[in-house]
């Protein structure tokens, strides 16, 4: 039996991929209860100002080993965020999630994955640029 695909929760924004959760003044994500189709129109208009990963938290399919975060396991994000941070207890009030029932991170990690997640804002493109020289 094949596994079930799994639905990444730091997408871009990119038409086919759904809006889970809105950025915070603090950098915090506030999750949606039910994610929101990305469209065309809403690419158009969140693509003005801020990138809309800096203002937004999308997913979309867990593309696996056609990601460049893929360990060969899993996801090499959540495994970083959760291997700098303190460990959580899993007795942690789940954040409301539109996705948690497909969700790599969960999938992979469980309640821990859930405790760091609203940390986790998906746009690191100015960092990468300056690596990548």
């Amino acid at each position: 039996m094949e596994e079930e695909k799994k639905s990444c929760p730091s997408a871009v924004c990119d038409e086919g991929a759904q809006v889970i959760g809105i950025v915070t003044a603090q950098g915090t994500v506030n999750f949606l209860s039910q994610p929101l189709p990305v469209t065309k129109e809403f690419i158009a208009t969140a693509h003005k100002g801020r990138s809309p990963e800096k203002r937004f938290r999308f997913s979309n399919r867990c593309a696996e080993n056609g990601c460049r975060q893929w360990t060969g396991n899993g996801c090499g994000i959540i495994e970083a965020v959760m291997e700098q941070s303190e460990r959580i207890s899993v007795k942690i009030r789940l954040p409301k999630c539109g996705i948690r029932s497909d969700c790599r991170w969960y999938y992979q990690s469980g309640a821990d994955a859930c405790a760091v997640c609203p940390l986790i804002v998906s746009d690191n493109y100015e960092e990468q640029k300056y690596i990548e020289k």
